[in-house]
């Protein structure tokens, strides 16, 4: 057997070993013995093969959000990330009744960006541009192949091997499996609820800029992306480096060049000419003033968790998240100041339950909490955020937001999560007003 097809099967059973630890208690009887319903996630090993991966793509009817992951606005539309399988296509010009328009199947998909009107997205190894200028008719007009060769997906890898004989993708698709168990009532403590994490992908949000340079306008992500529009190119961050593409003919990307980053990058966010790039260590700061040539400046240390990372003038708001992969014991919120970029600075942190995403339309500063719901703060004085929580909603499950600002007269918040999407009002920041609601559609845990 090849040696990475004996690591990858290694991997995989390892997974499926780890796979079977429950991850939210869903309800409990107690008489004598009680009755425990547990939701576990179920690893199985795939293998895919390039031809199956390419021949997979294609548009069809609106489908219902299973595994939502990442969030995507341009011009009153929106793109939703199912996990791995592809975007759902969204008409949201009216945020109280967005209406689902087609679902794009995209084998191994996880990011999204646009620029002018076409879209591009990941698949599994591939980049894919789709035309989608007219919505009724949305195709592929490029591909940029071989590029990715590794990922992150719910918790498990998967890798593109390429051989003489073959080229394959080693996967694991993911299942969420009910158990009911007995046990004894006085013997066995109740479970605390835990975050069923989405996935791992590879604001204000996540800021694609419009610049002079290609006369492109782009649309805004969330801060857990990995894809970013800027100027003439689209960055996309893997687990150790980030990869250029050059975009300023939209619908014909190339691959421009790879930039090492070091182990455990997850998120970037463009400001300005900077870039932010969250990572399992730290924070980084890149000068993108030569955007071709995207140059480190400093790098804000931490402990080993997760960090997605946002930015509004001299400050970054930064959460760091433990649990799963991102080991560590740390949560909390770090607030940075970047005046100088070659030096930044903590400015305090505050303890946080597990946060995820986060967005800030400043001084309106909002943090997911994953399983424990979302936070709205006024982040006006840095030293006193905790003091100035100005809503505290535990009733959803949030894992990264868009503060969109003003949109026909009423602020609006994208927020997705583990239950749907949502998008409130946060015209009165300290009483979110549920605009209108996504819901997911999971028959395996009904």
């Amino acid at each position: 057997m090849p040696l990475y097809l004996f690591l990858s099967t290694a991997m995989n059973r390892i997974l499926y070993l780890l796979a079977w630890v429950p991850l939210l208690w869903l309800s409990t009887a107690c008489t004598d013995q009680c009755t425990e319903t547990r939701v576990f996630k179920q690893y199985t090993s795939i293998a895919l093969t390039t031809t199956q991966v390419r021949q997979g793509v294609g548009v069809s009817s609106p489908q219902p959000l299973v595994k939502p992951g990442k969030i995507y606005t341009k011009d009153g539309y929106l793109f939703i990330n199912e996990l791995k399988e592809g975007i759902h296509v969204i008409d949201n010009r009216d945020p109280s009744s967005p209406k689902q328009l087609a679902f794009i199947n995209i084998p191994g998909n996880g990011d999204i960006a646009v620029r002018d009107q076409f879209l591009y997205a990941d698949s599994y190894m591939d980049l894919v541009t789709f035309d989608i200028s007219n919505l009724t008719d949305i195709h592929e007009v490029a591909r940029v192949q071989n590029v990715f060769t590794q990922g992150q997906f719910d918790g498990g890898w998967w890798s593109y091997q390429s051989t003489v004989a073959n080229a394959l993708i080693y996967d694991q698709r993911v299942d969420y499996v009910k158990q009911i168990v007995q046990t004894n009532c006085e013997a066995t403590p109740a479970l605390q609820p835990v975050w069923l994490a989405s996935s791992t992908f590879f604001s204000s949000a996540s800021s694609d800029m419009t610049t002079g340079a290609t006369g492109g306008s782009s649309g805004t992500g969330g801060s857990m992306a990995r894809f970013a529009l800027y100027d003439r190119y689209l960055y996309a961050v893997g687990s150790s480096d980030m990869k250029l593409f050059n975009v300023q003919q939209p619908a014909r990307p190339t691959f421009s060049t790879t930039v090492s980053m070091g182990w455990g990058i997850e998120t970037i966010f463009p400001y300005k000419d900077k870039l932010f790039i969250g990572s399992q260590a730290g924070m980084l700061i890149y000068d993108n003033s030569n955007p071709d040539q995207p140059r480190q400046l400093s790098t804000f240390s931490h402990a080993r968790v997760c960090d997605p990372v946002v930015v509004n003038g001299n400050t970054a708001y930064v959460t760091l998240r433990s649990g799963n992969r991102c080991a560590g014991t740390t949560n909390q919120l770090d607030v940075v100041d970047v005046s100088d970029l070659l030096n930044p600075k903590l400015v305090k942190s505050y303890p946080m339950r597990n946060p995820y995403g986060l967005g800030v339309d400043f001084p309106n500063l909002f943090i997911c909490e994953g399983a424990y719901g979302l936070k709205s703060f006024n982040a006006s004085d840095p030293l006193q955020i905790d003091r100035n929580l100005q809503e505290y909603m535990e009733d959803l499950q949030a894992y990264d937001v868009i503060p969109l600002g003003s949109v026909s007269g009423q602020k609006v918040l994208l927020l997705i999560g583990q239950d749907g999407f949502y998008q409130f009002d946060y015209s009165n920041p300290a009483r979110l007003r549920l605009l209108s609601k996504i819901p997911v559609s999971r028959p395996d845990l009904t």
